[in-house]
């Protein structure tokens, strides 16, 4: 069994043994062996300083005029703390019962009027544990913290549907009490447990903004089919998007559900959705603010200045403009940073899920939905390119150390006034949480931030979801894993000192000397340090100013030891660790599932565990605080807390993702001195490959995200949901065309599979398209004489022909026998060929319509599509003969596309 134990104490955690897994833990666990954060490497002068910790998955920051600092956790409660330097939050508000904290969900934004404190009012956007309009808690936790989804219908199989919310916080009508809410906005309907809303933020026109993802599967192309689970607790296209109604599950082409929602502005006709949007509404009523440039339609159409955004998370505004920066989640490829200029002169389509980056994406390319084809259609310029983007397989910075591979784009912050040097006026500065970095865009002669001066800022920061700028101008990080505020500050000239604490021990029994080491701080001037240690906790630093002190406690306590350096310039740091005298760490142990256990998407497993303390004995079932991790690992790993847990044991099914990815069960153990023990059980899943072929060979298929001519191997977790596609395009073998028939296992041209427990080959066929013109009857302007008649270009033989007199212009018209859609034409000409003509089509045979301008025919075989359109009689109609002969074709073909 790979196991990491961990010992906990107080507030500070410390490894005391780490067995090394297959993948690097840096993004489970960002301490060093001392308990002291990694070092943050930084630009010179720069100083990376924690301000709060001990919080639980901080989500985002905000600063009151005042001094009070506000913070949201993912559970739904709000904090404030009196100032940057207090110590001990006040709960402001609770809104757990309300908040579906699972996966990616829970309270994700957080605002503060723009005239707060005068005006009181907060503004939070979080998941709402209910349907729209509906009761909460829809999907209730044992804790009340941890929220579940239970299987069925399975997080990532139907989908638990919750809501976006938007709602306004007010101060408690009674002194103590918690903040009353009012719900602002609730018309976000979302599928699965990741895209939910993010941002809320009011713009510089005193406007409140809101963002919210498309609500859709990360795990495959997603246009509002059945996830295939075993029962429709949720049913099938549970959000009513269009085409059907609830309980119908969607399919191509007409499909415009799941990530599709994102486009959902441009079908009018219907109800309009707020996913994978950023609206601007009145921070009073709710409803369309004036100015936005949608001004027909429902009331979501009218607030909607934004659209085509998968996950625009985190988004901000320029400083002294009213320009929208959002940063856009990707899916495989690419992390956008996307410019809106106006929210108000332009209603901007920023392309997903038809686009990721600047092309087209593979998988809802693949499944030929009409929404994505007409899109396409419209070219380019239907679509506003990202400002920026980076691809998930490269360096941000070339030759930086931030790992490549897993990405996500999660804060955006200006830095307008402050400290920083005067090149970091306008800069923008964003961050990824998988790579554990922030980098800053500087700006150039036209005042935007320019990608020529771009550079890495800061590495070694664990895994920021939210910058801020704050008072003096400063960047401040949320840091969701390690419950913490960072603030990077900057000291001009000099290099402040930066604090390490090393000790021999930090629990034991009474009496417990403990001898410590400062000598591990550094300063970056290479100047000497001065010591000042607080040894019993008192807050004063008046215990010793030795570099290696030692001191005994007598009492059963737990301390907090902090050393302040200084160098001889001003500049000082502090560190800090814990201490437990009179007592020792508990010991977790799970005693189930068993070591090696594999699992399919689907699977129950169910799990057990022990905690034991030396003082206290075997500890209480609310001791034991159980979390469920998935680790998502295309190179580098990153992580997503699905869930937790209390108790004794339970259970969990095994949700869907994309493979390579592995599941970590985290068991935490507490002692009555608050003293922790961790560990982790390492659980893979189980595999399989499948292969996309088709016949005739080579055509491209699709798997997921990947587009490639067949056969396409594919190596996914077993029972997870697998999208597959087969090109409803004209196919070509040779100079023949074909057209999809069917898949081996029966399914529509793009629809999704279930990965079965063995290797399997999905075959799609293609069969030879309907020549439309085959055998009809036919006239032509003249024949050249017997045997060279015009029903002879139309009889499916290549050795026989229609031949028109030697003068131009000649034609051959073909009688449909009804109306028909036609879009392509073949003519596959003997010697004697036109070298200028046209392809015309008519309703009546009098009245033509020219779809095709031929001016550089060469007698080989001659196709091309155009846009279809229904008629009865297509001809070809020929002005220059590229020979001295008459026109003369073995065969024209017509067909549908």
């Amino acid at each position: 069994m790979v196991t990491t134990v961990l010992r906990r104490f107080g507030r500070r955690t410390r490894i005391l043994l780490a067995v090394t897994l297959a993948v690097p833990l840096a993004a489970v666990l960002a301490v060093t062996g001392d308990g002291a954060q990694a070092a943050a490497a930084l630009p010179a002068g720069f100083q990376q300083k924690t301000i709060f910790t001990g919080l639980t998955q901080p989500t985002n920051i905000e600063f009151s005029p005042d001094g009070r600092v506000f913070v949201a956790e993912k559970n739904g409660r709000i904090k404030v703390f009196d100032s940057l330097t207090d110590t001990t939050a006040t709960l402001y508000a609770d809104l757990r019962p309300k908040v579906h904290s699972y996966w990616d969900r829970g309270m994700l934004g957080l605002a503060l009027h723009p005239d707060f404190p005068a005006d009181p009012r907060i503004y939070t956007a979080y998941a709402y544990n209910g349907e729209i309009g509906g009761a909460h808690p829809k999907w209730p936790s044992a804790n009340g913290t941890d929220d579940q989804c239970p299987s069925p219908p399975g997080g990532t199989g139907d989908g638990c549907v919750v809501s976006g919310r938007v709602s306004i916080l007010t101060p408690p009508a009674q002194a103590g009490g918690l903040a009353d809410e009012r719900v602002l906005i609730e018309d976000w309907c979302q599928q699965f447990p990741s895209h939910s809303v993010g941002t809320v933020a009011f713009g510089p026109d005193g406007m409140l903004y809101a963002g919210g993802g498309d609500g859709a599967s990360f795990g495959y192309t997603d246009y509002g089919q059945d996830s295939q689970t075993a029962s429709d607790v949720t049913p099938d296209n549970p959000c009513g998007d269009p085409p059907s109604k609830v309980g119908t599950a969607l399919a191509p082409p007409t499909a415009e559900g799941g990530a599709l929602r994102s486009q959902d502005l441009r079908t009018r006709a219907d109800p309009t959705t707020l996913d994978g949007g950023i609206i601007r509404v009145n921070p009073d009523s709710g409803e369309a603010a004036p100015g936005n440039p949608t001004t027909t339609g429902d009331d979501n159409a009218k607030r909607i200045v934004a659209y085509g955004l998968r996950n625009p998370f985190r988004f901000t505004f320029r400083p002294g403009t009213g320009e929208i920066w959002a940063g856009d989640v990707g899916y495989k490829t690419w992390e956008e940073i996307n410019r809106i200029p106006s929210a108000t002169a332009k209603l901007t389509n920023l392309g997903w899920p038809c686009y990721e980056g600047t092309a087209r994406q593979a998988g809802y390319d693949g499944a030929n939905l009409t929404l994505c084809e007409n899109l396409y259609t419209a070219g380019a310029s239907a679509v506003t390119s990202p400002y920026y983007r980076y691809a998930h397989t490269a360096k941000v910075v070339a030759g930086e150390s931030c790992v490549t591979g897993s990405s996500s784009i999660t804060g955006v912050a200006f830095h307008s006034t402050g400290a920083y040097p005067a090149a970091y006026r306008g800069a923008l500065f964003f961050t990824d949480y998988n790579r554990n970095c922030v980098w800053v865009m500087r700006p150039g002669t036209n005042g935007l931030p320019s990608t020529a001066a771009l550079s890495t800022f800061a590495t070694n920061t664990g895994g920021l979801i939210d910058l801020q700028a704050g008072p003096g101008g400063d960047i401040f990080g949320v840091d969701l894993a390690g419950g913490r505020i960072i603030r990077f500050v900057y000291n001009g000239v000099n290099n402040p000192p930066v604090a390490a604490i090393k000790s021999d021990r930090t629990y034991g029994a009474l009496p417990l000397t403990v001898n410590f080491d400062g000598t591990g701080s550094s300063d970056a001037d290479g100047e000497a340090l001065t010591y000042a240690w607080d040894l019993d906790g008192d807050g004063e630093y008046d215990d010793s100013t030795a570099a290696k002190p030692s001191f005994t406690y007598t009492s059963r306590s737990a301390v907090t030891v902090r050393l302040r350096v200084g160098d001889p310039r001003g500049g000082t740091d502090i560190a800090e660790t814990s201490i437990t005298a009179g007592s020792s760490p508990p010991t977790a142990v799970i005693t189930s599932p068993s070591t090696g256990t594999r699992w399919a998407v689907g699977d129950k497993i169910d799990f057990t565990g022990t905690g034991t303390d030396p003082e206290d004995g075997a500890l209480p079932d609310s001791a034991l605080d159980w979390k469920l991790i998935m680790h998502h690992c295309p190179s580098n790993c990153h992580e997503h807390q699905i869930t937790g847990q209390t108790g004794a044991g339970g259970d969990f099914t095994a949700p869907d993702h994309d493979y390579p990815s592995w599941l970590e069960l985290r068991l935490t153990v507490t002692d009555a001195d608050g003293l922790s023990d961790t560990t982790s059980l390492r659980l893979d899943p189980k595999t399989v490959d499948i292969t996309l072929n088709t016949a005739p060979a080579g055509f491209n298929v699709t798997a997921l995200d990947t587009t490639a001519a067949a056969p396409l191997k594919t190596t996914v977790i077993v029972g997870s949901s697998i999208s597959i596609g087969a090109s409803t395009s004209t196919q070509w073998v040779a100079d023949q065309p074909y057209e999809f028939a069917s898949w081996s296992d029966g399914g529509s041209a793009a629809h999704n599979i279930t990965a079965p427990e063995v290797a399997t080959t999905y075959t799609a066929t293609y069969r030879r398209k309907t020549n439309l013109a085959l055998g009809r009857p036919v006239t032509a302007s003249s024949v050249w004489g017997p045997g060279r008649e015009a029903a002879l270009a139309v009889d499916g033989k290549l050795n026989t022909r229609w031949s028109s007199k030697y003068s131009s212009p000649q034609w051959l018209r073909v009688d449909l026998g009804s109306s028909k859609r036609v879009g392509r034409f073949i003519l596959r000409w003997e010697a004697a060929y036109g070298k200028n003509y046209q392809i015309q089509v008519s309703a009546n045979g009098t009245t033509w319509t020219t779809v095709i301008n031929r001016k550089n025919g060469d007698g080989k075989v001659d196709t091309q599509g155009f846009t279809p359109r229904d008629a009865r009689y297509v001809r070809m109609y020929g002005t220059t003969r590229g020979t001295k002969w008459g026109y003369s074709p073995w065969e024209f073909e017509i067909y549908d596309k």
